[in-house]
């Protein structure tokens, strides 16, 4: 059996990636250092934030192509958070809107990687 446990993606600047999501996330950095950074999501999960020109293999896919996604409590929760990060001056992809599984937005990092906000009781 595989246990899920690691996010890793391909960045162009691995420390000032992770003080963009320990900043966004309220987690501390375990380890930055120029080629890798990584920090907890969750008791279980870690992002790590790989430096791209040095990924093997070298990455083929742009960006985007795929997401990281949080649940959030509840919409006033999803509103505030969405509030904050605009306020952060993070690109908003997505506004706030009712999708078939429930209250979302979407916003990007600094490397145009998907971050979805869901808010799981809406």
């Amino acid at each position: 059996m595989l246990t899920f446990n690691f996010v890793l993606l391909h960045v162009a600047d691995p420390v000032a990636s992770v003080s963009f999501y320990s900043g966004l996330l309220g987690k501390p950095a375990i380890e930055s250092e120029p080629q890798f950074a990584m920090l907890p999501l969750s008791d279980t999960v870690m992002l790590g934030l790989w430096l791209a020109s040095d990924a093997d293999p070298s990455r083929t896919g742009k960006p985007g192509a795929s997401e990281i996604s949080f649940d959030t409590a509840d919409l006033p929760a999803l509103q505030k958070l969405h509030d904050d990060w605009r306020a952060r001056g993070l690109p908003i992809l997505v506004e706030p809107v009712q999708m078939p599984f429930g209250h979302t937005f979407v916003a990007a990092d600094p490397d145009g990687h998907r971050i979805r906000v869901v808010a799981s009781n809406s």
